[in-house]
């Protein structure tokens, strides 16, 4: 089997993710799938802390677009962001893997504030980490905050998993025609308005050269193909 190539990795999931087929919520199904996934690349030592969304239980900028102060809004979200931390800190631990959750919102009885170096620690002893409720911050996006701790944890690669093979010319959605892009540089994202990130996660990724992996989640055994070098989805440079 060919080794793994990275030995700190930063996995971003969005909160739509975890809900399935479902229309909100969060799927058993899709959860314990995920955490099997992550498992795989657990038992290769690979050091992981993990960002996840809450667009499957509150989407901040859409509440905010119907009259609700954004700054409330976003606090709304990052609070979601928590609920589905927690959820697959319940389900990582029944896989045999130790977790502790970091919030940028202090909530003591719930999970540990983020400190970074205590977060590095838990890496370092073989703990997954997972990194919630954003950045602390309204207007900061989820893919931003895990933009955000790759770099302060020193991660070699942020992996971002979504529910299509990687990153396309156009929306493979709604044009059938569209064209996967196998290899991108962090411009051509940001000019061609390619919608894999925010700008903002994209433009901090390019200002640190932290590369980006796209990948399709629902394929199984994809996660552990990105570690081990293969040339799964799309991958964003310098």
């Amino acid at each position: 089997m060919t080794p793994p190539q990275y030995k700190r990795v930063l996995l971003k999931l969005s909160g739509e993710a975890l809900m399935g087929d479902q229309g909100f919520g969060i799927s058993p199904d899709v959860i314990k799938y995920v955490s099997e996934e992550i498992r795989s690349i657990f038992d290769l030592g690979i050091q992981i802390a993990i960002v996840v969304g809450g667009g499957n239980i509150f989407r901040g900028i859409a509440a905010s677009s119907y009259g609700m102060d954004r700054s409330s809004a976003d606090h709304m979200g990052m609070l979601a962001t928590v609920i589905n931390s927690l959820a697959l800190q319940d389900s990582l631990e029944k896989k045999g893997i130790a977790t502790r959750i970091q919030t940028a919102i202090s909530m003591h009885e719930v999970a540990e504030p983020y400190i970074l170096r205590r977060a590095v620690r838990h890496l370092e002893k073989g703990r997954a980490v997972i990194f919630a409720a954003g950045t602390g911050n309204p207007y900061f996006t989820t893919d931003t905050a895990a933009v955000l701790r790759a770099q302060e944890i020193h991660a070699e690669i942020l992996l971002k998993a979504t529910k299509v093979d990687g990153l396309y010319d156009s929306d493979p959605v709604l044009n059938k025609d569209a064209i996967l892009l196998k290899r991108v540089t962090y411009m051509e994202v940001l000019e061609k308005q390619l919608k894999v990130m925010d700008m903002t996660a994209i433009s901090l990724a390019m200002d640190n050269h932290l590369p980006l992996a796209v990948f399709n989640l629902k394929k199984k055994g994809n996660i552990r193909k990105v570690i081990c070098g293969e040339d799964i989805g799309t991958r964003i440079y310098a």
